[in-house]
């Protein structure tokens, strides 16, 4: 079905679609592996789902192996540590949009954790599952419930392998119990290491509950070994009920966002800066008799026509060139629709895992925790795809995240309410139904994990498929980050975020040196380090990557004008709000003299 829409970006064009097809899709192209090889076995590169990191860059490796058991593992890590040779590990789909996937240089081994996804063992009187590292969050949270289980809380997105998720701390929303991220449910890790010659270059070490190094192990960024098996502490399954309320922007908003993840288990907030509209996430476990069998099948998530996809992305570089992309008045429009859009979905819940009738939505915890229905449907020859799927020219978006102390919350809210008010049209440049996403992580005992209960916050906006191309209200975003990061010292999410980010955050993390610590006993010869891990760990050089255009593409802070478009009219400038901020500003009728403004 072939559908006329006006100028939205491509999120609120694909938000636009799906409400006006009468048809679900019921096949799609899943992603390609994110590993591939010239003959299956060596000369090989690995990217992510995106299909390339933020350097735009492809990494290489002399070979790949896909190991079944754990004794083929144990053998792919020996095999690489007799010859000192570079090790990453690579999984299913790979959504990171960091380099933690890279080897170092061209001669190293990837190791795909594909086929270790089976579970190992089940014990429901003591509610322990136990999976190999390679299985996918849904199958995880399917076999949990078959036992009458459940995983208390998780990311969103269920296409994650719990190896990857483990390795970048990846999380859901709560700050009760042991809050929102999946880590703190982990209890056990089979991990497999460098050893001597006299060990046969490689052993399994198995981290219990009470082992001091599980804090190292359970939020690794892939630096110690491979993880084989996971142990995870779960709980009866239970039912939550969902309801999402939209109100006007308060005048307390920073305090009311502060205190929401204090009043609802598994609450979250969305804050759409333009509308000066907020969307509370009211979400709470009930009783399991409570009637109900609700499911999320989140839209973003759905398959959609390759040549939607591919259209979605012409209107979006479309308005991106208008008038230097200060087109506001189309983009804003877009991202009210898109909002409405979501919300007359349900923002995916179904009552009955077949409509939205309205809230509250009741479920079992297994049917609302979590989607990915893009990636589950058989191959149809990419007629039909995820909306970011590299074989098709469509939509390319920065998804950078980053904690906020909760503590600091207010403080940084109200920062970023007082520089939307210098220009609310420029936030519409957010994703329309997302805005500035807000969730809830406890502290965590991981020396990687949370360093204070925080909220988590998440952006979406466009990105060029060209490098060096500015961004429509470039500035405004970068000042948002830089405040979060160096006014108020949040930390980066180790999956998500763009280069500049990384700079000085380890110092962030008070526990860092146990964790390198940890680090130097498993892998002395630092097989499994990269240039990248080294620089994110503050152990050699910085991940800044400073050249020409490098604030256009979040590799660098700027401190010259070369750093950003100036050719384009795009200059180095202080933030507004925050001073200390340098980004890229569009300067309409400002031209260069001798390469000089």
């Amino acid at each position: 079905m072939m559908v006329t829409l006006p100028q939205p970006r491509a999120m609120q064009i694909f938000l636009l679609l799906i409400l006006t097809l009468t048809i679900r899709l019921t096949s799609s192209s899943p992603p390609l592996d994110p590993v591939a090889c010239s003959d299956g076995m060596s000369d090989c590169t690995v990217t992510n789902a995106n299909g390339y990191f933020p350097d735009r860059s492809i990494c290489r490796a002399a070979s790949a192996v896909y190991p079944r058991t754990e004794e083929e593992l144990v053998a792919a890590v020996a095999e690489a540590a007799a010859a000192k040779r570079k090790v990453k590990v690579a999984t299913r789909y790979s959504h990171s949009f960091t380099k933690l996937t890279c080897p170092g240089g061209r001669d190293g081994t990837l190791i795909s954790t594909r086929w270790l996804n089976r579970t190992v063992r089940i014990d429901a009187e003591k509610r322990l599952l136990t999976v190999e590292s390679g299985m996918v969050l849904r199958d995880l949270i399917q076999v949990a419930a078959a036992a009458g289980l459940c995983l208390p809380s998780s990311p969103y997105w269920s296409a994650v392998t719990v190896g990857g998720l483990l390795a970048t701390g990846a999380h859901g929303s709560s700050l009760w119990g042991k809050g929102g991220a999946v880590h703190e449910h982990v209890v056990g890790v089979r991990i497999v290491t460098p050893a001597p010659a006299s060990e046969g270059f490689a052993v399994v070490q198995e981290i219990g509950a009470d082992h001091p190094d599980l804090d190292a192990v359970k939020v690794s960024l892939g630096v110690l070994g491979v993880i084989s098996q996971v142990t995870l502490a779960l709980e009866p399954l239970f039912k939550r009920s969902v309801t999402f309320v939209t109100r006007d922007e308060p005048s307390d908003l920073a305090e009311q966002v502060a205190a929401w993840g204090g009043l609802h288990e598994f609450g979250d907030v969305a804050w759409l800066p333009h509308q000066r509209k907020v969307i509370y996430r009211e979400d709470n476990r009930v009783d399991v008799s409570t009637p109900g069998n609700g499911l999320l099948d989140f839209p973003a998530f759905w398959s959609l026509p390759a040549h939607e996809i591919v259209a979605a992305r012409v209107e979006e570089e479309r308005l991106e060139e208008v008038n230097g992309g200060t087109n506001a008045a189309a983009r804003c429009s877009a991202a009210r629709r898109s909002a409405e859009a979501l919300d007359r979905l349900g923002r995916g819940y179904t009552n009955d895992g077949v409509s939205f009738t309205g809230y509250p939505v009741v479920g079992y915890q297994h049917h609302m925790q979590a989607s990915s229905a893009c990636v589950d449907s058989p191959e149809d020859g990419v007629e039909s795809a995820c909306f970011w799927d590299p074989r098709l020219r469509g939509p390319s978006l920065y998804n950078p995240a980053f904690s906020v102390a909760l503590s600091k919350a207010p403080s940084f809210l109200a920062d970023v309410r007082r520089l939307r008010d210098l220009n609310p049209s420029a936030f519409c440049v957010l994703h329309g139904a997302m805005g500035v996403s807000m969730r809830f992580v406890r502290a965590s005992s991981a020396y990687l994990g949370k360093p204070e209960d925080c909220v988590a916050v998440d952006v979406a906006y466009y990105r060029s498929r060209t490098g060096g191309v500015p961004r429509a209200h470039a500035d405004v975003v970068d000042e948002l980050e830089q405040m979060a990061l160096r006014k108020y010292g949040a930390v980066p999410h180790w999956g998500k975020s763009r280069n500049f980010a990384f700079d000085g955050a380890i110092a962030r993390y008070p526990k860092a040196g146990a964790f390198l610590e940890v680090k130097e006993r498993y892998d002395p010869d630092g097989i499994f380090s990269s240039e990248w891990s080294d620089q994110v760990l503050g152990i050699k050089g910085s991940p800044c990557v400073v050249e020409k255009g490098c604030a256009i593409e979040g590799l660098c802070v700027c401190s010259e004008d070369s750093h950003c478009a100036p050719e384009l009219g795009y200059f180095c400038r202080p933030g507004k709000v925050y001073a200390e901020a340098r980004v890229c500003r569009y300067e309409a009728g400002a031209t260069l003299v001798n390469d000089e403004l």
